[in-house]
């Protein structure tokens, strides 16, 4: 077999797998290189599908301790098999990187296993555990490669008691109490789903409110409705220390002034302080390749490194690190090599958190438009008007749309409620195709069904919605 390719991308996760199969498309001699024994990166395997598996099993399980008997339904002696849980947990994996392997093979991309780095321009090194080496030719190489958890310095996890995201996805009995670093997307989610299961959660957050980045009213909502689900949240605070016991963990924290010290005891200490980009052992020093100040990799708009035929997608570089961003760029940078116009609109980005409800938004927040002086207007409306959501004991949250005070063109979308995260992109496409309020006012929905409330808050930016 010749190791001569038009492209190479190191990394088989959402960016890397889909690059390579646009690119197989668009009549490319593709490779791809992967150090896991299965393909499909963090997102697959320890990330994005397994915790979304482990989300929904965990709210099944706590509709049915505490929502069933008001439908109707008796349903006794519920109980947990946390095994076969993680056993569903684990089949669902499966069958997503199984169906890469399977793409990858309709579309005659071959595969290289080991770990790849670049030699020089053209040249990718792959080395298997074997500690084999092969060497790829390649007209162009994409870096793919992802992003780890990251951590607190001099804290050491051991993914036994001081755990990652990765840690949280296996573990073998549900915790007493849990402790939670971080109140950001993967805290809350994690933290949500041993939640439900019967952990009492601590979350400590160095920031005066959870959800950094997302639209302050939400992430106020959201913070109460925690809070009435049994969290209990730490906000301006930080974890100054960690000390191991026979009885678990003692957990020393203090306000982010360094004021006011408190210890915390916990049987698990889930660290999710955000990820960090992975570029480790890809010789990005030896052939020149330049980094920004946050260990990303730089980038034109092409997504090309400062060294040519050269690119780099996803977590590795500036942009949120969502795995359909990721998947976006591969689309793009394929084609840009096949010598077509595209590029990613990365103000219609939409960003999910899976929790209950779910948090869901796109575009502009409120805030982002008060700081760029934009005139706008507010249409909001409540799930506890909506028929459909009542009847699904789901009537938490509501629908808020931002648009031009003048223009009337749609700038953000913000949804907490069951389901937000299907919700949110008839607002997306709507934004993408540069719509007004009135377009989504005026356009018909099926009832009874929750995204009617998503016309409604359209409606609220005009003369006002209909049902409050």
């Amino acid at each position: 077999m010749s190791n001569n390719f038009d492209l190479t991308i190191i990394g088989s996760g959402p960016g890397g797998y889909v690059c390579a199969i646009r690119a197989a498309q668009l009549g490319m001699k593709v490779a791809i290189v992967e150090k896991w024994p299965s393909f499909g990166g963090t997102c697959l395997n320890i990330g994005c599908i397994p915790s979304k598996a482990m989300l929904y099993a965990s709210e099944i399980f706590m509709q049915a301790k505490h929502n069933f008997a008001s439908l109707g339904i008796e349903s006794d002696n519920i109980r947990l098999n946390l095994a076969k849980m993680m056993a569903h947990k684990d089949n669902v994996v499966k069958a997503n990187t199984q169906g890469i392997e399977y793409l990858f093979k309709k579309n005659k991309i071959t595969s290289f296993s080991g770990t790849g780095s670049i030699e020089g321009k053209g040249r990718v090194k792959v080395k298997s555990e074997s500690a084999k080496e092969q060497i790829i030719n390649s007209k162009n190489i994409v870096i793919a490669t992802g992003s780890v958890s990251a951590n607190l310095p001099g804290l050491e996890i051991d993914e036994k008691q001081i755990i990652s995201s990765t840690g949280a996805l296996s573990l073998d009995k549900v915790p007493q109490n849990m402790l939670v670093i971080g109140a950001g997307v993967i805290g809350l989610e994690l933290g949500s789903v041993w939640a439900r299961l019967g952990a009492k959660i601590t979350i400590v957050e160095f920031l005066d409110h959870i959800l950094p980045g997302m639209d302050k009213e939400l992430s106020k909502y959201f913070l109460r409705n925690l809070k009435k689900q049994g969290f209990d949240i730490r906000l301006s605070t930080k974890v100054s220390a960690i000390n191991k016991s026979d009885n678990g963990l003692i957990i020393t924290t203090e306000s982010a002034k360094g004021e006011g010290k408190a210890t915390i005891k916990a049987d698990i200490a889930l660290v999710a302080i955000g990820r960090k980009p992975f570029t480790g052992g890809l010789g990005l020093e030896k052939i020149g390749i330049e980094l920004d100040e946050k260990g990303r990799i730089k980038t034109d708009k092409s997504y090309q490194t400062n060294i040519e035929n050269i690119y780099a997608i996803g977590d590795v570089i500036r942009g949120p690190m969502l795995a359909h961003k990721a998947s976006e760029e591969g689309v793009v940078v394929a084609e840009i090599l096949a010598g077509k116009a595209a590029h990613v609109n990365y103000d219609i980005i939409p960003s999910v958190v899976y929790t209950e409800p779910e948090i869901a938004s796109v575009g502009k927040s409120e805030e982002q438009l008060k700081q760029e002086g934009i005139n706008y207007k507010v249409g909001k409306f409540p799930f506890s008007a909506n028929g459909r959501a009542k009847a699904m004991l789901a009537a938490d949250g509501f629908v808020k749309i931002l648009a031009d005070a003048t223009t009337d063109r749609v700038l953000g979308g913000h949804i907490i409620g069951h389901g937000a995260g299907e919700m949110i992109h008839e607002i997306a496409l709507l934004m993408e195709f540069s719509g007004a309020g009135e377009d989504l006012a005026l356009t018909c929905h099926a009832h009874p069904n929750m995204s009617e409330a998503v016309r409604e808050a359209a409606l609220a930016l005009g003369d006002g919605a209909l049902h409050i």
